[in-house]
């Protein structure tokens, strides 16, 4: 049966836990969407073998965990690894299995990095950023002063671009 909770305190509790279950459903998601990407990848490459009939391709485990920024908060993930001992045949080098899902690199989604030139634009200062994306994303998503800083002086030289670039072949 369903109730009503008119409890502040229980209020709370359920707001925390609704968050909780958002982030663990996450993680759960993207775990299983990398997992669909490794096996399709391994069966793609099945009938790969070397001279002595062993796999090229195989599993290897998973990566360490890290965390990754979402709009969801932050999700811990243990990525799976890919052995690939294939070779490329025109330079030479080992073919690497790279997730489009989650790359090596990647710390935070797209869409939280979409969202920080809205809020300078809008007028967060740069000190306020760590307290807003922590309030947010449930962690200041790696981004101190010092970074934002940098950002918005790329944001500004990639205006200044944009305003300086040729129109003359436009009518």
């Amino acid at each position: 049966m369903l109730s009503v909770v008119t409890d502040a305190q229980a209020q709370d509790e359920l707001r925390l836990d609704l968050d909780q279950l958002v982030r663990e459903g996450a993680r759960r998601m993207l775990a299983a969407a990398l997992e669909a990407e490794v096996d399709a990848y391994l069966a793609a490459h099945a009938a790969e073998r070397d001279e002595g009939g062993q796999r090229l391709v195989v599993r290897n485990g998973h990566a360490r965990q890290r965390q990754v920024t979402t709009t969801a908060g932050a999700v811990q993930v243990r990525a799976p690894r890919v052995d690939d001992r294939r070779t490329d045949l025109v330079t030479g080098d080992r073919i690497r299995f790279r997730s489009l899902l989650l790359p090596p690199w990647c710390r935070k989604s797209p869409k939280v990095a979409e969202v920080l030139p809205l809020l300078y634009l809008h007028g967060l200062s740069t000190g306020d950023f760590v307290p807003a994306l922590t309030a947010f994303f449930g962690s200041a998503a790696g981004l101190s002063a010092a970074v934002i800083t940098r950002l918005v002086a790329a944001w500004q030289a990639d205006h200044e671009a944009f305003s300086r670039r040729d129109l003359t072949d436009r009518d």
